[in-house]
C-alpha cells in the first residue's frame, strides 16, 4: 500500500478551510472503543463568535447506550499538544489518486457518570464533597493508622479556623486604630511603588561610567536605530522658524531643547541626538493618548519596525466591542516617562530638566519627582531663572545621574500631589 502511494498519490492543499472541512482526531481516556459506528458524535462551538479569544471553543460529545463522553479544546481537560503542535490529517481519493490535507484538533473524550456535575463553577464543591466520601470510607473500613491521621487531619482544620479567626479580629483592630481610609492609602502607595519598579529600564548598579547604567542598547537596539535614520535627517533639517513654531505650540520641550543643541555637536553625536528626538517626538504622542490606532505615526513617518517598538513596549492589549486594542494605561504611562527620561540623561551629559518633560507627557510634576527617584537620580534645584525678558521668574526642577547612585526611602519621602498646570 505504501509503495503504490509513493509511486503515484500526491498531496493537494485545501484554498480555504471552513469548520465543517477541519476533521476531529478523538482519544478516549478510558480505554478504546470497539463499536466506534454506534458512537453519535456532536460538536458544539461557542456563540461568541466575534470574541478572538472564544470563537475557536469547541465542545465534542460522543453519546453510546451505556455513556456519553465529552472532550473540549479548552479549560484545564484540553490537551496542551493542540498549542504546541499542528495536526493534519490526509484524505485520499482513490479515483485520482489525490491527498487532502485537512487541519485537525485533538479531543480528549471522558467519560460522563449520570447525576454528577461537570460545571467548573462547582469545582471545589465536587472536591469537598468528594473528601467527605473518602473519610466517611475511613470511618467505616479504614485501619488504625488512616482513621489517627483522619482525626489529626481534622484537629489541624479546627486550629486553623482558629487562627483564620484570631487573624481576622487583630486586622479588626489594627482598622478601627488606623482607619480603613489611611490603610488603604498605604496599601495603595506600596503598589505604586512595586508597579513603578517593574516598569523602569533595565539598571546596573554595579556600573563603573554614569552611562553604563541605564545602557543605550538596553533602551533601542540597533536594528531600531538604525531605522530611525530618516526620522533624525527630517528632526536635523528643522528650520528655525519650525522650531519656534514648535516652541509656541507649548509641546515637545524637550525635543526643541535637543534640536537647539545640534550646531554644538560633532557629527556622529548630532546624528544620534537627531534620531533619538525623533524617538521622544513619537513616545510623547504616544503618551498623551488612550487608544492606540494601527495608524500611528504615520503621518510623522515612523517606521514599521519602530510602531512594533512602541506597541510591544509601551502599551497593553485589550479586548473592546470584538476586537483587540493597543492601550496606554497609567502604569505605561509611568514606563514611557521613565525610557523618555533615560533618553534625555544620555543626550544632555547626564542631566535632564523635570519640568520640561513632565509637561510633554503630561503627568504631574510630583509623579515625575516620584519616577526620578525610583531611577537613583540625584535632584537638583538650580537657581531662579526668568522664562522671558521681564516676565515672571520660573523655577525647573533637574535631575542628573551620578555614581554612586542616590538612595530615598519611599515611605518618608511622600508628599502630596500637586496639580498639574
Amino acid at each position: 500500500m505504501s509503495t503504490i502511494m509513493a509511486a503515484s498519490c500526491s498531496l493537494v492543499c485545501c484554498k480555504e478551510e471552513r469548520d465543517s472541512d477541519k476533521a476531529v482526531i478523538v482519544r478516549f481516556s478510558n480505554g478504546s472503543v470497539k463499536n466506534a459506528d454506534k458512537l453519535d458524535f456532536t460538536m458544539f462551538k461557542n456563540t461568541d463568535e466575534t470574541n478572538p479569544r472564544k470563537k475557536s471553543r469547541r465542545i465534542l460529545v460522543a453519546e453510546s447506550d451505556r455513556l456519553p463522553y465529552v472532550g473540549s479544546n479548552f479549560g484545564s481537560a484540553s490537551l496542551k499538544c493542540n498549542n504546541l503542535c499542528k495536526y493534519y490529517v490526509g484524505l485520499l481519493d482513490k479515483q485520482t489518486m489525490q491527498m487532502e490535507l485537512h487541519n485537525t484538533e485533538i479531543f480528549n473524550m471522558q467519560p460522563v457518570i449520570p447525576g454528577e456535575t461537570t460545571d467548573s463553577a462547582v469545582t471545589e464543591d465536587i472536591a469537598q464533597t468528594y473528601r467527605d466520601k473518602v473519610d466517611s470510607l475511613i470511618e467505616a473500613f479504614g485501619t488504625n493508622k488512616q482513621k489517627r491521621a483522619l482525626s489529626s487531619r481534622r484537629l489541624n482544620q479546627v486550629g486553623s479556623e482558629t487562627l483564620h479567626k484570631a487573624v481576622a479580629k487583630a486586622a479588626n483592630t489594627v482598622i478601627d486604630e488606623k482607619g480603613l481610609e489611611a490603610l488603604q492609602q498605604e496599601v495603595a502607595e506600596t503598589e505604586t511603588q512595586t508597579e513603578l519598579a517593574l516598569h523602569l529600564p533595565p539598571c546596573d548598579v554595579d556600573a563603573d561610567l554614569p552611562e553604563n547604567v541605564y545602557k543605550f542598547e538596553d533602551l533601542l537596539r540597533p536594528a531600531e536605530f538604525q531605522a530611525l535614520e530618516q526620522g533624525g535627517s527630517n528632526m536635523a533639517a528643522l528650520t528655525s522658524e519650525e522650531l519656534q513654531k514648535m516652541r509656541d505650540d507649548g509641546r515637545c520641550q524637550c525635543v526643541v531643547k535637543l534640536l537647539e543643541s545640534l550646531p554644538d555637536l560633532g557629527e556622529e553625536m548630532r546624528d544620534k541626538t537627531s534620531r533619538c528626538a525623533f524617538y521622544l517626538s513619537l513616545l510623547f504622542k504616544l503618551g498623551r493618548q488612550k487608544s492606540i490606532s494601527r495608524k500611528f505615526g504615520q503621518e510623522e513617518g515612523c517606521p514599521r519596525i519602530i510602531q512594533n517598538n512602541l506597541f510591544r513596549t509601551f502599551t497593553v492589549e485589550t479586548f473592546n466591542n470584538g476586537r483587540v486594542q493597543n492601550m496606554v494605561s497609567s502604569s505605561m504611562r509611568a514606563k514611557i516617562a521613565a525610557y523618555s527620561l533615560a533618553f534625555i540623561l544620555h543626550m544632555s551629559h547626564m542631566m535632564a530638566d523635570l519640568t520640561l518633560l513632565h509637561r510633554d507627557l503630561g503627568i504631574t510634576e510630583a509623579r515625575m519627582i516620584e519616577i526620578a527617584k525610583s531611577m537613583r537620580l540625584t535632584l537638583i534645584k538650580p537657581p531662579r531663572t526668568k522664562a522671558d525678558e521681564g516676565g515672571p521668574q520660573e523655577e525647573h526642577r533637574q535631575a542628573t545621574l551620578v555614581l554612586p547612585l542616590a538612595k530615598y526611602d519611599q515611605f518618608l519621602e511622600r508628599r502630596k500631589r500637586k496639580k498639574m498646570r
